[in-house]
Order: structure tokens, then sequence, then C-alpha cells
């Protein structure tokens, strides 16, 4: 692997929750140049490259926030001295299904623990080789997939002999999160939320229609008056205005007073800004920063900056750009189809036509979004950067600018 190659740095994230739905973890996928034609043995090195530049030259604090990392190991990996690199107290060392079950192996997890990292088993299907880790592990993760109903249950009754945490992955429905919970998994793990189902339309709750009516309002240039009535309307979005516009962040000199005021102050912009991401914190139910809101507000970050870095580029196309990757899940969020929210909303051309096709320079940037939420897709990404003249590092760099926008937003600073 070259030099250059191995500073081509693509980063995921895929979110893991607790069980009153509260982003805690993500589980981290560095991927690392162009490994085609690699090795095992090449892929090992690739990673440990990537995991000593990543939290060198990125910083833990950007990657994840406030939450924990799971990086997979496999065996080369879990033996290797870069694992004493790592920072113990925001990293979880994923095992990998792959890793054999030997005395080195289980020595060296004993180490690890001892030391005070924390382990987890990817892929879990109960085998007795496994019994010598479940003595150590803190974690085992259960793929949904390798198990029906029935199964699961019984893997779950027989890994309560020890003292560990389960976490359900691969959860695909929120009827499986649901039967995870009843079953007593403590973490889950998937894109349950973001999966566009075969949607039914339903009733959207008057707060995000409130919302939405807004947003055509803002979208469609109308007059400041117009935009103050509605919110006069609504006390909730009123105050939530106001405590916005007089926050620390803001830097106003003095406290805005009116609506009217603070639409000004605010700007359509960043007006427009705000009510896409409150879309997406109405959800009931949580105190918790919503992870619907984290992937969706990532999306729209990551095209804006990707959308700024290619040679057409201009301040318009990275507004269209925010606006196709934010609204690219409110499809799930209010669970209506796409096509119908569209018509309800003022587009532009090229933001409908990649939102429901995935057509043009802004569907081309809306699959890198989506790529990147997912593993072993390097090659795509790339292809499809390339596509569109961005440079070599481009999507890696603006992922990790992107990751620190969502924290911020989760912490109240943006």
């Amino acid at each position: 692997m070259s030099e250059a190659t191995s500073h081509e740095i693509f980063l995921g994230r895929q979110p893991i929750l607790d069980r009153s739905g509260r982003l805690v973890a993500y589980e981290l996928l560095f991927r690392a140049g162009h490994a085609k034609a690699a090795a095992v043995t090449d892929d090992a090195l690739a990673t440990s490259s990537v995991l000593r530049h990543a939290f060198a030259d990125l910083g833990l604090q950007s990657v994840l926030g406030g939450c924990r990392g799971f990086v997979n190991f496999d065996a080369e990996m879990l033996l290797s001295d870069v694992v004493e690199l790592l920072p113990k107290s925001q990293i979880v060392l994923e095992l990998l299904e792959t890793v054999a079950v030997d005395e080195t192996i289980v020595a060296r997890c004993r180490a690890l623990k001892a030391a005070g990292f924390t382990l987890a088993l990817d892929d879990f299907v109960f085998d007795e080789r496994y019994r010598p880790l479940l003595e150590i592990v803190d974690i085992v993760k259960v793929d949904l997939l390798l198990h029906d109903a029935q199964e699961l249950a019984e893997v779950v009754r027989r890994l309560r002999q020890w003292p560990v945490k389960l976490l359900a992955e691969k959860v695909d429905s929120k009827a499986q999160a649901d039967y995870c919970h009843d079953l007593g998994f403590e973490l889950f793990q998937g894109y349950y939320f973001a999966k566009p189902a075969i949607l039914t339309a339903r009733r959207t709750d008057p707060a995000s229609l409130t919302v939405m009516r807004l947003l055509g309002l803002v979208m469609g240039d109308a007059e400041s008056h117009a935009i103050e009535a509605v919110f006069k309307e609504n006390p909730n979005l009123t105050y939530n205005l106001m405590r916005l516009v007089n926050s620390a962040a803001s830097g106003m000199p003095r406290r805005v007073g009116s609506v009217g005021e603070a639409i000004i102050v605010l700007g359509r912009r960043h007006l427009q800004r705000w009510l896409q991401l409150l879309l997406f914190s109405l959800q009931q139910g949580s105190p918790h920063p919503s992870p619907l809101l984290m992937l969706a507000a990532g999306r729209g970050k990551l095209m804006e900056l990707l959308a700024g870095r290619l040679p057409a580029g201009d301040s318009d196309l990275e507004d269209r750009a925010f606006m196709a990757g934010i609204m690219s899940l409110l499809d799930v969020l209010l669970e209506r189809p796409l096509a119908d929210i569209c018509a309800e909303i003022g587009l532009a051309d090229d933001v409908r036509a990649a939102l429901l096709g995935r057509e043009g320079m802004l569907g081309t940037l809306l699959r890198i979004a989506e790529l990147c939420e997912t593993a072993d897709a390097i090659d795509a990404i790339s292809a499809l950067a390339e596509s569109l003249g961005l440079a070599p590092g481009d999507v890696g760099a603006a992922e990790i600018e992107a990751f620190k926008w969502v924290n911020d937003i989760a912490l109240g600073e943006v």
C-alpha cells in the first residue's frame, strides 16, 4: 500500500442505542486505500495505519463526540501493539467472528481487560469454543439475521450465565426492536429507524405539519409577516425560536424581543436550516438527541461540504445539497411517501430529482452520503467522487467535518 493511498481515508459510523433510545456509541467503519486485490495482511496494515492517523490527526472528539466507538479487530490486529495506542475509555475492541479462539487470544483478551479495555464479541453464534472469552468480554453482539425468533430467545437464555451486555445488531424493523427489548437486550444497532418500508399514509402530527408549512413559506420567499403569523399561532415554536436567537451561540450583543425581529436577525438561510433540523427533533418519547436527526443532519452537512468542493460549486448549490441530504429521510420520519412530501414543499428541480431518483449531481452526492453509512463501499464512493471531479481524500475530510457538526447539534451548539 503506497503512502499516497494510505492517506485516502473514509470513515463511516453506525449508531448504537440503549434501551431508552439514547445514542450511546458508534461502530466505526475505517476504510483506507483501494483493496480490490489486497491480502488479509494488507487489510490489517491498512486498518492499523488508519487507526493511528484517525486518532492522532482527526481527534476522537470530532469523530465520536461524547459517545464510545466500537472498532473491529481481527486476530492479527488484536495481537498487534496498535491496541495500546487507543484510548481505552472511549474505544470498544470488537473481536470479529473470524478470530480463532486459542490460548494466545484468550491470554491477550485477559491482559487487555485487566488493562481497562472494553471487549465485545461480534456476530455471536453460541459455540463451546467461546466459553473462555465469555468469562472476559463485556458485550456480546448478536446478529438477528443468523437466528429465528426461537433461536434468539435460546441464545439470550444461555448467555445470561455470564455478566455480559447483549447488543442486537442488524435490527431491521420496529417489531424486531420491540422483541429484542422484551428479551432483555441492553443495546441495539441498525437503521431500523431509517429503513423505508412499504409506507402507508398516516396523519402527520400537528407540530410537524406546522414546521413543514413554515418551511414552505421560507423556501417560497414569503413575506416576513406571513411567517411571523404562523409562529404566533404556535407558542412552543415561538419559544424555541426566541431561545435560539437569544442563545449565547448567536453572539447577539442584546436580547431580541419579538418574533419579527428574530426572523430578521436569524436570516432566511439559517431559519430554513433550523426548521429542517427541528422536524427531526419533534419525535416523541425521548429526551435524547434523535439518532434519525443525527443521520439526516450528517447526510445534509456532508453533501453541503462536498458541494462546496466541487469545481462548479457555489453557495446556492451547497444549500440545495444540504436540503437534499436532510430531506432524504423525511419519508421515514413522517411515514409518508417522499413524493407526497416533495409535492407539499416547493423544491428546486435538481433537489427533487435527487430525492426521487438519485439523479443529477445532487443525486450522486446523495448516493455518496448513503454509501458512507455502510461498510466496504470504498471503491463505489471513490468512483462516484471521481465522476464529480472531487479529489482523493475530499470525502474523508468532509465526513470528519460533518461528524463534528452533528456532534455539536447533539450538544445544542448549532
